[in-house]
């Protein structure tokens, strides 16, 4: 699968046109490990929305989501990163962070579990990809497809079998952040929604296809 993390190393994904600026971009992608928790505090930092949740939305419990703070929420994920607990993947543009994808097995989503419009499909063991957060000025150059990429070649290298998602079609009234099935679809994911089951679900066995283009 093209433009994904491996293990903790990375991969550079093909430069593309930004407006931002008339160079190329330097795309690459790693999982976040206690050795990168410094950009990960500088992406919360620099990016006030990913730093309020600190992607704990799907990990805690809504009761105790509710009764965090946001230096709660952010000395949470970083415990999950330092004890070795997959959490996630950064985007880098040569060696700034600018965008993050959250991937790990389902039941480390607490909240996910509990959730009653996303109940599990079957007993499969699964890996959830449930959040992206991109920064503006590299939205819609190809970020999103190439954080779930890595994620589900990052997935890969740590025993996974199956990737699943979650997306909602732009525009939805759900959970904004969780992607577009278009996207899923371009990296090989299949849709499996139950019949009458409104949220979708999508699945990628490893091996799956990947991506397009």
């Amino acid at each position: 699968m093209r433009g994904a993390a491996e293990g903790t190393g990375g991969v550079t994904q093909g430069a593309m046109p930004t407006s931002r600026k008339s160079t190329p971009l330097d795309l690459h992608y790693f999982p976040v490990t206690s050795e990168r928790m410094a950009d990960l505090s500088r992406f919360s930092a620099e990016f006030g929305r990913f730093g309020y949740c600190s992607c704990m939305r799907w990990r805690m419990s809504s009761a105790k989501y509710r009764r965090s703070s946001k230096e709660d929420r952010a000395q949470a994920l970083a415990a999950r990163i330092i004890d070795g607990e997959p959490t996630g993947i950064l985007a880098y543009d040569n060696d700034h962070p600018i965008g993050w994808c959250s991937v790990g097995p389902r039941e480390s989503y607490t909240a996910l579990e509990r959730y009653r419009a996303l109940p599990r499909i079957d007993d499969a063991a699964v890996w959830s990809v449930v959040c992206f957060f991109v920064s503006t000025p590299y939205r819609r150059k190809g970020l999103t497809l190439g954080l779930l990429n890595a994620a589900v070649n990052y997935a890969a290298s740590q025993g996974a079998s199956i990737v699943e998602g979650y997306p909602v079609e732009p525009g939805a009234p759900s959970y904004t952040y969780m992607g577009s099935p278009k996207t899923f679809r371009r990296a090989g994911f299949d849709d499996v929604t139950p019949a009458g089951r409104k949220r979708k679900v999508m699945r990628c066995h490893l091996g799956c296809k990947g991506a397009e283009g």
